[in-house]
């Protein structure tokens, strides 16, 4: 989770706390500039040999904490000129001895570090540690035309005991953790194949951490958060099954559009905490052992009152809209006796349907 910014950088380094009203971070407004001359900043798609451009250039310390994290533009911001590109992010490492090259590793799709649309990856392997996110606009365009941006934690180092997901906790102090374990021992002889072993009384097996609530766990096949509540699910995780590779059950976050986050392990958690970003959707899939003795599927309704699924392991849910994850919830049933039939996902038609609550 991005740590509060030091005082000397408080003024440029909001973009890292979102506020709780809104999924979407918009960079901080930056102070009125002077009108450019007329026609300055408008290179055009035949500029004259010599001629200097003005833009329009704002920058900001974001400060994180260890972890992995996904900055990536939120859907429905301003589409960038055709001939300019314009407006365009950078993220890159600061200058001065804030920018610390041996403990931040960024990865963007284009190889000289234009969001360009798509997503970057940064990695931080020592805390604290600062980025430096700078956005270039046409200099008659005005800071609501800048990109909206949206840090998502993906992964970090802290763990918390199983009692964290019962009681919930102030979102703002939640760290990034891991699912609790199944404690129960295995099924032992013929048994074993036959049905799911079951964790120790009154333990999760499925984790979400929910807007203005903090975490609440529940059990295969029960819902976790809560339909029609218009509470988003920022982040969710499955506990590990016994005698079962937690390798074997694997599950992303929709982060947008063709928007997904790394694939993560039973027993790890996937999204962020007290961040305001929620999720839009899930997707499971079982490899190996798991693969060939259980079924998976899910459903899950979502802000809009869109409700989709089940689906089947392997395929996305997520409302057409992109509408916010309200809750969902997972089937998880030896191979054979799955109560629900599962709808073809986002791949083919049919994937959900719309309701009005």
């Amino acid at each position: 989770m991005p740590r509060s910014p030091s005082k000397r950088d408080r003024s440029t380094s909001d973009v890292a706390k979102p506020g709780a009203a809104s999924p979407v971070m918009p960079l901080p407004e930056p102070k009125a500039d002077p009108a450019p001359p007329a026609g300055a900043g408008q290179g055009g798609p035949n500029p004259s040999p010599g001629q200097i451009s003005e833009l329009r250039v704002t920058g900001h310390l974001m400060t994180l904490d260890t972890g992995l994290f996904c900055v990536f533009q939120a859907p429905g911001g301003p589409a960038p000129d055709p001939t300019t590109g314009l407006p365009g992010v950078r993220i890159s490492l600061p200058p001065g001895q804030v920018g610390r090259p041996e403990a931040v590793n960024i990865s963007t799709f284009r190889p000289d570090g234009w969001l360009s649309g798509a997503a970057a990856l940064v990695r931080v392997t020592e805390r604290p540690a600062q980025v430096l996110v700078t956005v270039y606009q046409a200099a008659r365009q005005g800071p609501e035309n800048a990109p909206r941006l949206q840090v998502l934690r993906l992964s970090g180092e802290a763990t918390e005991t199983a009692a964290a997901a019962h009681a919930p906790a102030p979102a703002a102090q939640a760290p990034a953790a891991q699912v609790p374990a199944a404690q129960a021992p295995a099924a032992q002889g013929p048994a074993a194949a036959a049905a799911p072993a079951q964790p120790a009384a009154g333990e999760p097996e499925v984790v979400a951490h929910v807007q203005r609530t903090g975490d609440v766990g529940t059990r295969f096949g029960e819902w976790v958060g809560t339909r029609g509540s218009k509470l988003w699910i920022e982040g969710f995780g499955i506990g590990p099954r016994p005698g079962i590779d937690p390798a074997d059950i694997e599950y992303q976050a929709v982060l947008g559009r063709g928007w997904l986050s790394p694939w993560v392990e039973a027993g790890k958690f996937c999204g962020s905490r007290g961040m305001a970003l929620p999720l839009l959707g899930i997707k499971v899939r079982l490899n190996g052992e798991a693969a060939e003795r259980f079924d998976c599927s899910y459903e899950a309704t979502f802000t809009d009152g869109t409700e989709v699924g089940p689906v089947p392991a392997g395929e996305s849910c997520e409302s057409e809209s992109l509408a916010a994850l309200e809750a969902f919830r997972i089937m998880f049933e030896p191979k054979g006796e799955t109560r629900t039939a599962a709808k073809p996902g986002k791949s083919a038609a049919g994937r959900g349907r719309s309701k009005a609550r």
